[in-house]
């Protein structure tokens, strides 16, 4: 089976990214065009197959092969780019983090999941990622769905993200502050203490 071209890009020059699916099962490679600053993500580390008529790539973080979906395309750029070029240490960020939310304590409780949570080292929950596909817009709803899961966690940050855009909100008591690039794990930490 021949897997078609898809190629991504950026718009922002801060996250101006190209990534291009190669047309061999081998894998995918992920440049971003300005080189200075940018990501690169070679085979070895994002890999993609196919099985069952399906495309999947790898879950460093889960151990395993998922669908690609659009949304866990960009969820595993995201990663990548946070633990590459950020500082975020891989074993201190987790995926689809499953949660109950209510005040009825019976099984009827609506269960949610987080698409990271990224922790300190004593295991405390340092922020919450929230990704969508490319094509889905960053909206007031999907900020209060993140606001909402930090009833839950009470993290001082939210990162929201969907390739193009990313929205980094820091809680501090009942201030916010907005930025739109990633902080890098140090200064999260330097905010948390």
């Amino acid at each position: 089976m021949q897997r078609n071209s898809l190629t991504v890009q950026r718009s922002n020059s801060d996250s101006g990214l190209t990534a291009q699916r190669s047309n061999s099962d081998s894998g995918l490679t992920a440049q971003r065009s300005n080189s200075d600053s940018g990501l690169t993500a070679q085979r070895s580390v994002l890999k993609t197959r196919f099985q069952n008529g399906k495309e999947q790539i790898f879950c460093e973080w889960r151990h395993r092969w998922v669908r690609l979906t659009p949304e866990e395309w960009v969820r595993q750029q995201l990663l990548h780019r946070m633990v590459e070029q950020l500082g975020y240490p891989a074993s201190l960020i987790a995926v689809e983090i499953a949660f109950q939310m209510g005040k009825d304590k019976s099984l009827n409780r609506k269960c949610f999941r987080a698409d990271a949570v990224v922790y300190d080292n004593t295991m405390s929950p340092l922020m919450i990622i929230e990704c969508k596909a490319e094509t889905v817009a960053i909206t007031q709803r999907t900020l209060d769905q993140a606001v909402n899961y930090n009833r839950l966690f009470n993290v001082p940050w939210l990162l929201l993200h969907n390739g193009p855009n990313t929205l980094c909100v820091n809680i501090n008591n009942t201030n916010l502050a907005f930025y739109d690039s990633i902080p890098t794990y140090s200064s999260i930490l330097i905010d948390h203490h």
